[in-house]
């Protein structure tokens, strides 16, 4: 093919047009690249794609690329950065299994380039990176079933092969609330903002990923267990669905290989110093004035040290998961053949997926931290994982009290073996969820229609014998009468 070099030619200097010399490579300058674009779409069509990887005529399902918080807004060392979403997604943002909600935000309609990507601070923005942290969330939950041969699609609670609505997602849904919650009665996520007694700053929960995920996760869970948010269970049971949510802000950090690296940089590869991945909600800690945000989950709270307090109880679960993502890290590491980012971001997968299963295989009601235990055993035994695994598990629950062994720390694990309960809760013992999340404290998972009907059942009691009986129905349907003072109503 030849090449043209152009020159601009001169009124006063007229003549032939120089001639490239031999071999002559033009520079690609942005007309060049625009005129052999034009080319090649007028010109030189190229054969038809066809067979696997052929992309989508209009352009639809190729993914899209969002602008969002990859952390907690106030993890400046990794801030917003553009993260990619396989999946078809249409305005709103929206999907099949996510909707947006927020009447207050206009639908967010994708760019010339067929991605969400918005200008942080904007309602917008923030519309974007909620919908995203719900996606990778589902997602990544949905990868771990289908790598354990469980079939992909996870429901949500109301769903069933006559209901298949989305979740959806309300980023400004409790303004000047100091919470979030999941609501399976409204099908939503929804996310507080407030501003902290002494600051300025209005903090958006919407815009923490350790939040969003964390409130998916309840929804999550619900979809799997769906007696497990009610408050009739022990307390240990309320207390797997707070840590699961902790977790799964987690996890999700640990399926992103930039947030794994970023987590290896913060601590030299010493997991148990100070990292954001940790803790749990930065910037609402921050604004309370804790310094680990709202909860740790590097720490070292026993069960009998917990109580009843359905955080508290949660974080007895979420520190032992977190002791043994840090010895399955140290038992995997190994510098000279492997990243350390890698190492991180291969074994999260594979604890997430182990805890999950687990979670399934526990009691459909009444679940205790030891279920989950003997579960996570079992399971890792049957992948055909390391005896050092096991003995992982197994110490880390027994030093938070959750379960009982006759062997000794660092013997190893019997095959088949159960573990008895540690500490239990009390017979009869009763959740206290004054200090959870939004979601713990909806009253449609606390059973109080039960009094109002009893209410409202004596109230019918009385009026029957009182001479109160509903009256017939007028002739005309009902509309005799309309209007005609309380004796109507």
């Amino acid at each position: 093919m030849e090449s043209h070099l152009i020159v601009a030619e001169s009124a006063s200097e007229p003549g032939p047009r120089p001639q490239p010399p031999v071999g002559y490579i033009p520079t690609p300058s942005a007309p060049y690249r625009q005129h052999r674009k034009a080319a090649a779409l007028v010109l030189e069509p190229g054969p038809p794609r066809i067979g696997l990887g052929a992309e989508p005529a209009n352009g639809f399902g190729q993914g899209v690329r969002v602008l969002m918080w990859k952390q907690d807004p106030s993890v400046q060392d990794i801030g917003t950065r553009k993260a990619y979403l396989p999946g078809l997604v249409l305005d709103g943002p929206r999907d099949a299994r996510i909707a947006h909600g927020e009447p207050g935000i206009a639908q967010v309609s994708p760019n010339a380039f067929g991605d969400f990507v918005c200008m942080p601070d904007t309602p917008q923005f923030d519309a974007v990176h909620a919908y995203a942290v719900v996606r990778q969330t589902l997602t990544m939950y949905q990868r771990a079933l289908a790598a354990a041969e469980h079939g992909t699609p996870l429901p949500w609670q109301w769903n069933s092969s006559a209901d298949l609505a989305p979740i959806a997602v309300f980023p400004y849904g409790l303004p000047n609330v100091m919470n979030a919650f999941y609501s399976r009665e409204q099908r939503c996520l929804r996310f507080g903002d407030f501003i902290a007694p002494g600051q300025a700053a209005r903090v958006l929960t919407c815009r923490s990923l350790d939040i969003v995920a964390h409130e998916t996760g309840h929804a999550v869970l619900d979809g799997l267990k769906p007696d497990w948010l009610l408050a009739a269970n022990p307390p240990q049971t309320a207390g797997l669905h707070e840590s699961f949510g902790d977790l799964t802000a987690i996890f999700l950090c640990l399926s992103q290989l930039d947030q794994c690296e970023a987590v290896v940089a913060q601590t030299k590869a010493r997991l148990h110093d100070k990292t954001f991945l940790a803790d749990i909600a930065e910037q609402y800690g921050l604004a309370l004035g804790r310094p680990n945000g709202l909860r740790n989950a590097d720490n070292d709270i026993t069960l009998s040290q917990a109580g009843n307090e359905v955080h508290a109880l949660s974080q007895v679960f979420t520190g032992a998961v977190y002791d043994i993502l840090a010895d399955l890290f140290a038992l995997e590491r190994d510098p000279g053949l492997r990243d350390d980012a890698a190492v991180l971001h291969q074994v999260g997968h594979y604890l997430r997926g182990l805890v999950l299963r687990a979670l399934i295989a526990a009691p459909e009601r009444g679940a205790l931290y030891v279920d989950v235990v003997n579960a996570m055993l079992r399971l890792a035994e049957a992948d055909g994982r390391p005896v050092s695994y096991r003995n992982a598990i197994r110490d880390r629950f027994v030093l938070r009290e959750v379960a009982e062994s006759a062997a000794a720390p660092g013997v190893d694990h019997q095959d088949g073996l159960m573990l008895a309960p540690g500490v239990q809760d009390a017979p009869g013992a009763r959740q206290d969820r004054r200090a959870c999340c939004g979601t713990m404290n909806l009253a449609e998972y606390h059973a109080v229609q039960q009094p109002l009907d009893a209410e409202l059942q004596a109230l019918s009691d009385w009026c029957a014998g009182h001479g109160r009986a509903a009256p017939p129905p007028a002739a005309d349907g009902g509309k005799a009468g309309a209007g005609a003072g309380p004796a109507s109503a």
